[in-house]
């Protein structure tokens, strides 16, 4: 599925392809959240790296969340959270250990995404005391990453789009 998205003062527009389009997971951890996550979580869905076109790539910035674990010493993480320079707008995560993938944020695209059958949340052990889960029937949950992947995910559903 050919994906369009843009941020919200018009600066940045790109356009990915994505065999993975449904909106289907729920992250609640704190740099998803605090970058990016007005309910308490971001959702992010899944695209080819080698297919994103930007316009407007001069008012795009990225930002390495800053990783803190107990017993580690704190570090930048190595993944890219693409932004808008002029309106903040968060646009996509890119992580170099994926160099494949590009993970646009939902609220990013402006193509009609399809409705998920199921909502999976994740990292539900670093949501904010605030945030009510709105989960269905179907939906799952997990305190940390799920062993599914969004591919697997899409796949298990038999969501996945055509190339």
């Amino acid at each position: 599925m050919q994906l369009e998205g843009s941020c919200h003062c018009g600066a940045v527009h790109f356009t990915l392809h994505s065999k993975t389009p449904v909106p289907y997971q729920r992250c609640y951890c704190s740099i998803c959240r605090k970058t990016q996550g007005g309910g308490g979580y971001a959702i992010n869905i899944g695209g080819d790296a080698k297919t994103l076109k930007v316009k407007g790539k001069d008012d795009i910035s990225v930002y390495h969340a800053v990783m803190r674990v107990e017993g580690q010493r704190t570090h930048a993480s190595g993944a890219e959270r693409h932004f808008c320079r002029r309106c903040g707008s968060a646009l996509w995560l890119y992580d170099p250990e994926w160099p494949d993938l590009v993970h646009p944020f939902a609220s990013a695209i402006d193509t009609p995404l399809p409705v998920p059958p199921e909502t999976t949340h994740l990292m539900l052990d670093f949501k904010a005391p605030w945030v009510e889960i709105d989960a269905g029937k179907k939906d799952r949950k997990f305190g940390v990453y799920p062993k599914e992947s969004l591919a697997d995910w899409h796949e298990r559903l038999g969501l996945t789009s055509p190339d």
